[in-house]
This record gives structure tokens, C-alpha cells and sequence, in this order.
């Protein structure tokens, strides 16, 4: 997926105070009036409503004082959800093996829409395995592209909650 020039604009502000709060940001998009901005806790792969509003609640005077936009405009923070959109090379290694769909800006082989699973990844190209072969596609190339809701993504999602879970709780202490 791509960024505007407004959307990179504003990426590149936001990104350091996201951050700061122990957050990845994952994407910002600009449409129809409304800020939407994409984040996720790199511990647990969700954002909590309460994080939500953190998020919000910090951006909202860096954008009123930045100014970028003209007019009114509505900010949502959300997460990118279980069936997410993929954002950057990271992403596609990530959840390397499951199924995505992935649409071009141009014609590859005759079509711009491919469905299959991700084999590999680098920083330059994904490599997906469709049913009619394998194809290496180029990041640049590539319009916008999501995760399909499958057993295997909610199995995948279910185990890395768990294991983040398990990770951030609080050792059981015993008192003697």
C-alpha cells in the first residue's frame, strides 16, 4: 500500500510520539474526511480501546497544532483487525505461510488480482504461491493487499495472543 504525500506528512509526525507509548504504527490513510490511523501493541498484535484512546487523546494537539489538514476532519485510531491489511515488507514476513490477497496498481501476468500464500518475503518482493504457480510480486507494485479470514489465521492469531499473553503476565510470586 501507499502512502500520499499528506499521509507520509503525517506518518512521519505521529510515528515517534506512537512509539514513545509502546506502540507500532502501522499505517495512516486520509479519505472522505477521516484520519485513520492504524496501530497495534508489538506484545499482543491488538490495540485495547483503552490504548485507542491514549492514542488519541496524544495525537489529537500534534495535528491541531501541525495544521496539515484543510477543514474538518475526523480521527479514528483502530486496530488493523485479525483479517488485516499488510503494510510493509515486516508484515509479510510475519504471517509468512498464511493466505493473502493481493491486488496491483499495474498488470502482472495479464491480471492485478492474485489470491495465494505468502512462501516468502525480503525487503524488495513477496513471493506468493497461487494456483497457478508461483510469482514473485514487487512491493512497489503492489496497491493494497489483506490477510483472508481463514481457520488457519484465527488458529495463528489465538496462539500469538496466547503466547504474548503468557509473556506479559506477572510471575507467580510465593510467599513464605
Amino acid at each position: 500500500m501507499k502512502h500520499t504525500g499528506l499521509e507520509q506528512k503525517i506518518a512521519d509526525i505521529i510515528s515517534p510520539v506512537v512509539t514513545d507509548m509502546g506502540i507500532d504504527l502501522l499505517w495512516v490513510q486520509y479519505k472522505g474526511g477521516i484520519l485513520s490511523v492504524f496501530a497495534e501493541n508489538p506484545a499482543t498484535g491488538k490495540l485495547t480501546l483503552g490504548e485507542c484512546t491514549s492514542i488519541s487523546r496524544e495525537l489529537s494537539p500534534i495535528l491541531e497544532v501541525e495544521d496539515m489538514i484543510d477543514g474538518r476532519y475526523r480521527l479514528e485510531v483502530s486496530s488493523a483487525g485479525i483479517d488485516r491489511p499488510l503494510f510493509k515488507p515486516a508484515d509479510y514476513k510475519r504471517y509468512h505461510d498464511l493466505e493473502v490477497k493481493i491486488e496491483l496498481d499495474t498488470l502482472f501476468e495479464g491480471q492485478k488480482k492474485f489470491r495465494g500464500y505468502i512462501q516468502d518475503s525480503n525487503d524488495e518482493a513477496v513471493t506468493l504461491k497461487t494456483d497457478q504457480g508461483t510469482l514473485d510480486l514487487a512491493y512497489s507494485s503492489i496497491y493494497k493487499a489483506k490477510l483472508v479470514m481463514t481457520d488457519e489465521l484465527i488458529k495463528e492469531t489465538k496462539r500469538r495472543f496466547e503466547t504474548a499473553h503468557n509473556k506479559t503476565e506477572e510471575p507467580e510470586t510465593i510467599t513464605i
